[in-house]
């Protein structure tokens, strides 16, 4: 019996691990697809070099849609492209089971982006009690969950353990 359990709990495992794999490779695959869709319904049939040349140039949508990306970008960081984004956001997090997806998205997406650069400086902290201090080094800023529900901005601080550095604790501090 506890072998069953053993392979049904390991295939349960390779299962949530595939899906865990394949949702953002799906969802960038399906992003992609609609944005050349969209890029290539921009192009008016005049100015498309696929529509009167003899030959289709591959890779035009994509190049468009490189453009349109770029677009995007820059608007969003002026000031107006800003207050979108604010209002996008705040919609999505209005939206039951779209809020979960995109904040799942958005925390992906912060976690693995390198905005704010890879900085750890030592720090001592008074850990695990008072009167005892702790070498940590703080990470970065937390701009989750966490820091909204207390609504104080928190500093992530990660105290390794010993004998093995590479586990330790993630502390947050005002």
């Amino acid at each position: 019996m506890a072998k069953k359990r053993s392979l049904s709990l390991t295939l349960r495992n390779y299962f949530i691990t595939g899906v865990v794999v394949l949702i953002p490779i799906g969802f960038t695959l399906y992003l992609s697809k609609i944005l050349i869709g969209i890029s290539s319904k921009i192009i008016p049939e005049n100015i498309n070099p696929n529509s009167y040349l003899p030959f289709k140039i591959p890779g035009i949508e994509i190049i468009i849609s490189i453009i349109l990306i770029t677009i995007v970008g820059g608007i969003s960081l002026s000031f107006l492209g800003k207050r979108i984004l604010k209002l996008i956001d705040d919609l999505f997090k209005r939206i039951p089971f779209l809020r979960t997806v995109y904040s799942a998205i958005v925390q992906m997406t912060a976690t693995f982006s390198k905005k704010g650069g890879n900085k750890k400086s030592v720090v001592l902290v008074e850990y695990p009690r008072k009167g005892v201090w702790a070498v940590g080094f703080a990470t970065k800023e937390n701009n989750g969950e966490m820091s909204d529900k207390v609504n104080k901005k928190l500093l992530n601080v990660f105290v390794p353990t010993t004998p093995n550095p590479t586990s330790g604790f993630l502390l947050m501090f005002p």
